[in-house]
């Protein structure tokens, strides 16, 4: 293997890729990054077994193709610290991979490129090309409510969900629950799969340029996304997503409308003096104000009243404060729109305006 490559054009899949491969693992060569020359095309690729990602960059000079392995982030390294727009000039000697720029010189250990995993080859059940703007927003709306580490492993990532022109995304950590759709321009069967959270976060920093395209082919075990430079694929898990449906609350009587600004702000402040464990607030809504109080057990006591548009019965409700400013920096209007039942019965949250995305938070015991 031999080739010429700017450093920037190298570091950007370089970057890409590393995200997907593990530091901790039993088996060696997945801390490593599979390279491939092949005419003038360098493919970089990374993988933990669950998800892979392929980079690729044009190569000059004069090229000789081949494929080994390198160190992932050995290699990451040095050519984040190689200075910009400089040339590399790289070459394989039996099993050390020799980079050179300038006056510097660095000599890798390679491993077989034979023995790199290959994530299986699937048939996809359902293909769509959308806006990388798309899919991101779908992503942002909604990941982080998805759980972590939890012991009911389908929680621990997000639901992608098609339905005629439908594409929904829907997370939950069984305290709270995100759900967000966007109408495409295309007409797709019904089917339910669960992205893992690692996954989730790999596609996210995958897209980009929001005007740009992103090709997505879905199948029983496997999604992959492709853009004009990568290619991602995830596993998926293998589990049933609880039916959303029956968790968004019904019969909620009682409407407040409230600057999301205004709001955010408030909760920000009170959280201050919140208790650092449980980070409960209570909320106390009466005619047209919104008053919050939290307090901590050193005694200290935040309280906070905000104008909001309420002409119901007085209520007053408990929630985790982070839930809630989760929510408000993900939704996008000026003014959001709270349904609620009683103290005892999760919230409803959206934006006043747009009804793309619905947020249920379930109530505390303060």
């Amino acid at each position: 293997m031999k080739f010429s490559i700017d450093r920037d054009a190298l570091l950007k899949p370089l970057q890409l890729v590393s995200g997907a491969v593990e530091r901790r693992h039993n088996l060696p060569i997945l801390s490593n990054l599979l390279i491939e020359v092949s005419g003038n095309l360098l493919k970089v690729t990374g993988t933990d077994l669950e998800v892979e990602l392929v980079g690729q960059a044009t190569v000059q000079g004069d090229i000789l193709e081949g494929r080994t392995t390198v160190p992932a982030k050995k290699l990451l390294d040095i050519v984040k610290s190689l200075p910009e727009q400089t040339e590399l000039h790289v070459e394989q000697q039996d099993n050390k991979w020799l980079l050179r720029c300038g006056r510097s010189r660095f000599s890798l250990a390679t491993l077989p490129a034979e023995e790199y995993p290959n994530v299986d080859a699937f048939q996809s059940d359902i293909e769509f090309t959308v806006k990388q703007g798309t899919i991101k927003s779908l992503i942002d709306a909604t990941q982080f409510s998805m759980a972590n580490q939890d012991v009911r492993y389908y929680l621990n990532g997000l639901l992608i969900e098609t339905e005629g022109s439908v594409l929904r995304a829907v997370a939950t950590d069984g305290h709270r629950l995100a759900l967000s759709h966007r109408v495409l321009e295309v007409s797709l069967p019904e089917k339910q799969v669960i992205v893992p959270r690692k996954g989730v976060t790999e596609l996210s920093r995958l897209l980009e340029s929001e005007d740009q395209d992103i090709h997505i082919a879905i199948g029983d075990n496997a999604i992959r996304a492709s853009t004009a430079s990568a290619v991602f694929t995830s596993k998926l898990v293998d589990g049933r997503f609880p039916d959303y449906r029956r968790v968004l609350p019904k019969g909620g009587d009682k409407v407040v409308i409230a600057s999301r600004q205004s709001f955010k702000q408030a909760l920000t402040r009170a959280s201050i003096l919140s208790n650092e464990k449980f980070r409960g607030v209570r909320i106390q809504l009466e005619s047209d104000l919104l008053k919050i109080t939290a307090n901590n057990p050193e005694q200290e006591e935040a309280e906070e009243i905000i104008d909001v548009e309420y002409q119901f019965q007085p209520l007053e409700i408990g929630f985790n404060v982070s839930y809630l400013l989760d929510v408000l920096n993900s939704l996008r209007s000026e003014d959001v729109r709270i349904t609620l039942m009683d103290g005892n019965s999760s919230a409803l949250i959206e934006n006043h305006v747009e009804q793309d995305s619905m947020y249920v938070v379930m109530p505390m015991r303060l």
